[in-house]
């Protein structure tokens, strides 16, 4: 635009006039002009040019007017300048680069500063979280989810769940941890801490100048050989799995990280629920291990029942039958309704008791109908009519009404009923068995109790007693725990010792293996063994012992070569103790995915080098309405 103004001022064939340097002295300084005025003379003809900046646009882009005052000849540079200025409103200069390919409002971050050091942050910030949580001795975290429910617990699996974690990175973290507890059931927060110390470790590499790709290989060298060693650690095996006692002390070590002082108790209630159950074909099945929480008493009122418990009463008057031959309806015990509405004129008396005792009689026939088939026990999803009942009562059938949808679909899997939908005789095919059914009282609630044995579909209930929800939700994940670790012993029946003891061992004979490889994977190897040590590190912190104290002493014991001696939780002071000896003891495979699955996550966070996030979908979010809009208030 100044050079254009100045070409005007040298063509034009006015002489030196201080209106023709006037009009060019203020583009010269500077772009943004308001209000030059000024007269040339070309040809004996005069105009005005008004050049001005009125406002500036929400885009940004400044707005020119340009208005012309005079005769109606205008130079043919002006109308070069006014092309060049109104080119300039309309055009809304972009950012040169990645963004300028992206709509607006999508985000994008590269490199090491942006992309892989923010992942690494948000991913320790995460393991951070949950390793307080970690060990017997580890803190509880108050949770309250989106629904205002309050959970208090130091399940690292729950406390991700209710979470809802946002920032991707951290996310495929917390994917790892849920593959755990798919996998194995237990061992979520091992995952979760040894992840976020790789990471952690990884950034010191990082900024000392190794590149990813070389941190990234020497991680996997390091997990395979980890997964090599972790069998030569397995310091015995489960003999029995049908023996009592036995099955308590290996669960034991599961349910004292939950319910740490009452997992002598626990872990007797939930092996004694397991072998009950646990079939000669020796295919376990998790869920034939159900929890029914009564609140009242104490938790060590809880008890194992052998067979299916519902806090529900029988609602008539038969409430024990022996032998029961079930029959399930997912609709209302009533009578049927047509489907489209029909209007009854009705003249006199007569007529009407004549309508309601054919829907009696339609009702009985139903009832004698289901009868006939040698059904004693009929389970429904919806209401049951008075009505329905007093036939049920004349025939001697019990009824049992279960609201679940969820408890209705295990209660036939169970017996091997099927759900009808309408009130119809059941076919034999249709029908479930079940040994006996009976209503029975646990402290003061009524439940019904069915009992059966079959073979590969017996089920056994722990009935957990407590005197808050909050405490008998965290008994109930104690008891989860416990009988998945059960499941992955009928897996695999090799143990390994627990209290950081296997992960010290590990951490030993890697730095071993990386001392013996060439080229800058070796650094990446060692911090892989470094990261084994924040396990007993969080035990030690956690406990409110000197974690630099403990770790050197196992170290020193390790050295010696003492595989199973690990940190000593119940000592007062940074003692250590041979695992083996007193029973702490984790099983094979829990270690072998956690490492696994850990070093997996690890290594895909770090492989990320950009984040590219599109604009949100959606407009501007509604404003909450007050609950109470709608009420009168006197003041």
């Amino acid at each position: 635009l100044v050079l254009l103004l100045r070409k005007l001022q040298y063509t034009s064939k006015c002489p030196n006039s201080a209106s023709s340097v006037s009009l060019l002295r203020p583009f010269s300084d500077s772009l943004l002009v308001r209000n030059v005025d000024a007269r040339c003379i070309d040809y004996n003809c005069a105009f005005r040019i008004h050049l001005l900046l009125p406002f500036v646009d929400s885009v940004g882009a400044a707005v020119y007017t340009v208005f012309f005052a005079g005769l109606p000849f205008v130079h043919r540079h002006c109308w070069r300048i006014v092309k060049l200025v109104t080119a300039m409103a309309l055009h809304v200069p972009r950012a040169p680069g990645f963004a300028q390919m992206l709509k607006d409002g999508a985000k994008h971050f590269s490199g090491l500063e942006e992309a892989v050091y923010r992942n690494i942050q948000a991913c320790k910030e995460l393991a951070q979280t949950t390793r307080t949580a970690y060990g017997p001795n580890g803190m509880n975290k108050m949770v309250i989810n989106h629904l205002e429910k309050l959970f208090v617990t130091n399940d690292a699996a729950t406390i991700l769940r209710e979470l809802e974690v946002q920032h991707p990175a951290a996310k495929m973290i917390v994917m790892a941890s849920h593959m755990q507890e798919q996998e194995v059931g237990d061992g979520t927060n091992f995952v979760l801490v040894f992840a976020g110390a790789l990471l952690e470790l990884a950034e010191e590499l990082l900024r000392m100048g190794l590149s990813v790709s070389e941190v990234i290989a020497g991680y996997e060298k390091a997990c395979k050989r980890a997964l090599e060693i972790l069998p030569d650690i397995v310091c015995c095996s489960a003999k029995n799995l049908r023996d009592t006692q036995e099955v308590a002390s290996l669960i034991k070590t599961s349910v004292m990280s939950k319910q740490y002082g009452n997992e002598d108790f626990l872990s007797k209630l939930i092996a004694e629920a397991c072998v009950s159950i646990f079939p000669e074909s020796g295919h376990f099945n998790v869920d034939n291990v159900r929890v029914c929480k009564i609140l009242g008493s104490g938790i060590s009122a809880s008890s194992v029942l052998h067979g299916m418990v519902f806090k529900k009463e029988a609602e008539g008057d038969v409430t024990s039958v022996k032998d029961a031959r079930i029959v399930v309806y997912s609709c209302p015990f009533d009578c049927t309704l047509t489907e489209t509405k029909g209007t009854v004129l009705i003249k006199n008396a007569e007529e009407l008791m004549n309508f309601s005792k054919g829907e009696e009689n339609q009702l009985e026939a139903q009832v004698k109908a289901i009868a006939d088939t040698g059904v004693n026990l009929l389970v429904t999803g919806g209401k049951v009519a008075d009505l329905a009942l007093h036939y049920a009562n004349k025939y001697q059938i019990m009824v049992v009404r279960l609201n679940s949808k969820w408890d209705l679909r295990r209660l036939c899997k169970t017996v091997g009923a099927t759900a009808l939908p309408k009130l119809t005789p059941p076919t034999p095919e249709e029908m479930g068995h079940c040994e006996s059914v009976h209503l029975s009282e646990v402290g003061d609630t009524q439940v019904v109790i069915f009992k059966h044995e079959r073979e590969d579909g017996s089920i056994s209930t722990i009935v957990i007693r407590g005197s808050t929800d909050n405490l008998m939700d965290d008994i109930e994940r104690a008891v989860d725990d416990g009988v998945n670790t059960f499941k992955v012993l009928v897996r695999d029946k090799r143990l390994v010792p627990g209290g950081g003891a296997t992960e010290i061992e590990l951490s030993k004979q890697i730095t071993s293996y990386g001392e013996t490889c060439p080229g800058l994977d070796q650094y990446a190897i060692k911090k892989f063994a470094e990261a084994f040590e924040v396990i007993p590190r969080a035990l030690a912190d956690n406990s409110g012992v000197n974690s630099n104290e403990i770790l050197s002493k196992l170290h020193a014991v390790h050295q010696e070569g003492n595989k199973t001696v690990g940190f000593d939780i119940e000592s007062e002071s940074a003692a250590v103790k041979d695992m083996l000896e007193c029973g702490v003891l984790e099983p094979y495979l829990l270690k072998h995915w956690g490492i696994k699955l850990a070093t997996n996550a690890a290594v895909t966070v770090l492989r990320v080098d950009q984040i590219i996030m599109a604009k949100p979908a959606g407009g501007p979010k509604a404003p909450s309405e007050k609950k109470d809009w709608d009420e009168d208030h006197d003041h």
